[in-house]
């Protein structure tokens, strides 16, 4: 769960804390560290060598919901999230799509993967990137992305800043 369980999408305040996050601290070395509420322990933000990632909605529980309302808790998220690009759209110009696809596959393997693309997967976050970048000033690279772990998890909206280019793994063997 994340720290923005049970709160309605308020389209405003997410486009508050993405432009927000072009000025947040991101490490320039160290581990990945997920990062919780101290009382509650649930998900506020992740940091690692040149990113910080955040939960900006959280959706509801889907155990037990099937077809059609399954298909419309995924269709509302990724609604929410088209809301949010074509805000950030109006202050950035167009997005590029960023597909993780090789990442995962890469990941399933057992092969080590960008620090970047572990964290994500690490909240489930397995759904491609919505990305704009180099975005002045400092050169930082912004990405949206919608992902759940399974059927039943909430789907979540999460917001990236990369101070390092935020591209599309490439097909292979090697690690990235």
């Amino acid at each position: 769960m994340t720290c923005r369980a049970g709160e309605e999408f308020d389209a405003e305040r997410a486009l508050a804390e993405v432009t927000g996050l072009l000025a947040a601290p991101v490490p320039a070395t160290g581990p990945t560290a997920a990062e919780g509420d101290p009382d509650t322990g649930e998900w506020t933000a992740t940091v690692g060598a040149g990113f910080r990632i955040v939960p900006l909605w959280e959706g509801r529980s889907l155990t037990g919901v099937y077809a059609p309302e399954w298909n419309e808790a995924v269709e509302a998220a990724e609604g929410h999230l088209a809301v949010l690009a074509g805000a950030l759209g109006g202050h950035w110009g167009p997005h590029r799509p960023v597909r993780l696809h090789a990442a995962l596959l890469r990941r399933e393997a057992g092969a080590p993967v960008e620090p970047l693309y572990e964290a994500l997967f690490a909240e489930d976050l397995y759904g491609d990137l919505v990305v704009w970048g180099p975005l002045a000033p400092g050169g930082r690279w912004v990405a949206l992305t919608v992902g759940h772990s399974d059927g039943d998890a909430p789907l979540v909206l999460a917001a990236l800043v990369s101070d390092r280019p935020v591209v599309e793994p490439e097909d292979g063997d090697g690690p990235l």
